[in-house]
């Protein structure tokens, strides 16, 4: 298996119980996230020696986040230790006609405020196969950006594959911040993954007819989109996933590969009723990036649709299945018939 870096932010995720409101909530339930947490513990599970780089807090809320990597056989000796605070995020989750709603409190978090010196990427990345990164990174702070940067040119220096979800997050920047600065991290990338609206907001490209609310999938758009991309920062790879968004508990779900030549399109999914949807697009990254070490680029991309269907399934940020289970939905099961 693939030695793998992820970087990112680890926060903690705080939810009212159930389907309730926030501001019904007298409680919450806990659990850790963050985009390129949820990658790097989806591909511990499946067998990858993963690495995770973040800073966290000197204090018991950064040993708890710690811990939750270390439970899921994440690497965690490029953790910097340090900073004001662990960031948070409230979920408030969706159901029926009424969608989710997640509120950020995370400025000045540790991972926003790290710095070169708090990271060896000379080391880190010595004996990396595979970095991924997300969009999310560069948009938590100036620094943040710098050091993805200096990461993405580390990780080329020791020649290791790049791949990146846009991951566009209005509520961290606006367009015009993100183009000025993922335009330019493209340089570094080998496989890019996002849809339509990361590419408009995030790389400054759109489509002329592709409803991606609805998901509608008009391949002649998608095709279009995807050699401009690679015509302009010589993409090896490029992926989007297509949701189908009947309510907050019904979704369609499937996904598009393009390797330069062949457009390759996943089987479909209904995903009916939903329980958890966050970290569905990082399942969907982690699947790829298992799929495209160990198997074709057709099998890859089944494999990495039905790990973030199955992802759907199962409550809090990370992806909590085997590759067992994975191949045993791609081969057809849907029954969700009990297993002795």
């Amino acid at each position: 298996m693939a030695n793998i870096i992820t970087m990112g932010e680890i926060m903690c995720r705080l939810s009212p119980p159930g389907a309730t409101r926030l501001v019904q909530a007298t409680a919450f339930n806990i659990v850790y996230g963050g985009g390129e947490a949820n990658v790097a513990v989806s591909l511990a599970g499946f067998g990858h020696d993963v690495h995770f780089v973040t800073k966290l807090p000197n204090n018991e809320l950064g040993d708890a986040a710690l811990a939750s990597l270390k439970a899921n056989n994440v690497q965690t000796n490029a953790v910097a230790r340090g900073g004001s605070r662990l960031g948070l995020y409230f979920l408030e989750t969706g159901f029926g006609i009424r969608p989710s709603k997640v509120i950020y409190d995370r400025a000045g978090s540790a991972m926003a405020e790290a710095t070169d010196p708090d990271f060896d990427f000379d080391a880190i990345f010595a004996n990396a196969n595979w970095f991924h990164w997300t969009g999310i990174t560069p948009a938590l702070s100036p620094q943040a950006a710098q050091l993805t940067k200096k990461a993405l040119i580390a990780a080329k220096k020791h020649q290791v594959t790049v791949s990146v979800d846009l991951n566009y997050r209005k509520k961290l920047w606006s367009p015009k911040q993100a183009q000025a600065v993922m335009t330019d991290l493209m340089q570094y990338v080998d496989v890019m993954i996002g849809n339509e609206e990361d590419a408009q907001l995030s790389l400054g490209l759109t489509l002329r007819k592709t409803n991606v609310t609805s998901g509608e999938l008009i391949k002649e758009d998608y095709l279009e989109m995807f050699r401009s991309l690679s015509s302009q920062y010589g993409f090896q790879l490029i992926a989007t996933t297509l949701r189908e968004s009947y309510s907050a508990s019904k979704n369609g779900w499937q996904a598009l590969l393009f390797d330069g030549e062949r457009l390759y399109e996943s089987k479909r999914y209904l995903i009916e009723p939903i329980l958890d949807r966050v970290g569905g697009g990082d399942a969907f990254s982690a699947g790829l990036i298992h799929g495209l070490l160990t198997r074709d680029k057709e099998q890859a991309l089944e494999f990495a649709v039905a790990a973030s269907a199955l992802k759907h399934t199962i409550y809090g940020d990370f992806n909590l299945v085997t590759e067992n289970e994975v191949d045993t939905l791609v081969t057809g099961d849907l029954s969700g018939r009990i297993q002795r």
